[in-house]
Parts: structure tokens; C-alpha cells; sequence
């Protein structure tokens, strides 16, 4: 199960809006080990695709460095899909490397950058096998 707080929610949901008719990535960072979804870190995406997404390699390494320096880890990834439901395709089920991450895919397919509602799914996705978990909204994260 994946929890987040309102405004992570929000500003992965603002991002895909933002990006559309591209598709958004990035990561939200926690501590090592803790599953908690803290830090919200808005990505390029290198590709600059409506149907892929890339990472930018160096953008992705100085990341890694700075989660280390901060002992996090990625405890979600996301992406958008812009004409595709929220679920992972092949080649996101591909380039899954973080087997205890959160996967979040956002569809911005219904209304694009307009308002509307998007839909909003979390998997895990472990050895290429995909499976949906609950997702909660909460207000703020409870603290440590």
C-alpha cells in the first residue's frame, strides 16, 4: 500500500498536467528503508515524448548522489501516460529497476492540461510482474 500526503499528490498531478501532451516523470525520495513518500522531485523528460519516458542520465545521477548524501532512496517513480490508461506498458515494466519502489502512473488522457480529473494508480512491479496496490491520500504524513 502507498501513502502520500495532498500536496505530493498535487504537484505529481500538476506536473503530468503541465508536461502534457508529453509525458512527466520523477521521483519521490524518503529515508532508507522508512516506504515514506517525503520529497517530491520533479524530473525532465529526456525523451520529450507523448508515448515514453526518459530520465535524463546526468540529471538521474546527481539525484542518486544527493539521495545517498541525504540517506534516501526512491520510495515512488512516476510517470504520466497522455492517451493511455494508468497502467504500466511493456516498456515501463522493462525499466522497472527498483524493486521496493512505488510505481505511479498518472493519465492525463480524459482532459490533457485542462481541469478535470486524472486517473491516479500505484503497482509494484518486482521481476517484470506487475500488481496493483491500494493507494491513500492523506492530509500530511504522520510523523516519525
Amino acid at each position: 500500500m502507498l501513502t502520500i500526503d495532498q500536496a505530493t499528490y498535487d504537484a505529481i498531478v500538476a506536473h503530468a498536467k503541465r508536461d502534457h501532451p508529453d509525458e512527466a516523470c520523477g521521483i519521490v525520495a524518503g529515508p532508507e528503508g522508512s516506504d515514506r513518500a517525503e520529497r517530491w522531485i520533479e524530473m525532465v523528460n529526456a525523451a520529450g515524448s507523448p508515448t515514453f519516458y526518459e530520465f535524463d542520465s546526468t540529471e538521474l545521477l546527481h539525484l542518486y548522489k544527493d539521495m545517498d548524501a541525504r540517506d534516501e532512496e526512491p520510495v515512488v517513480v512516476y510517470h504520466s501516460h497522455t492517451a493511455t490508461e494508468a497502467y504500466p506498458s511493456r516498456t515501463d515494466i522493462g525499466l522497472a529497476m527498483e524493486p521496493n519502489a512505488h510505481y505511479v502512473l498518472v493519465s492525463t488522457r480524459e482532459h490533457g492540461n485542462n481541469d478535470g480529473a486524472v486517473e491516479f494508480r500505484s503497482y509494484r512491479i518486482v521481476d517484470g510482474e506487475v500488481s496493483e496496490e491500494e493507494l491513500t491520500v492523506v492530509d500530511a504524513l504522520p510523523e516519525r
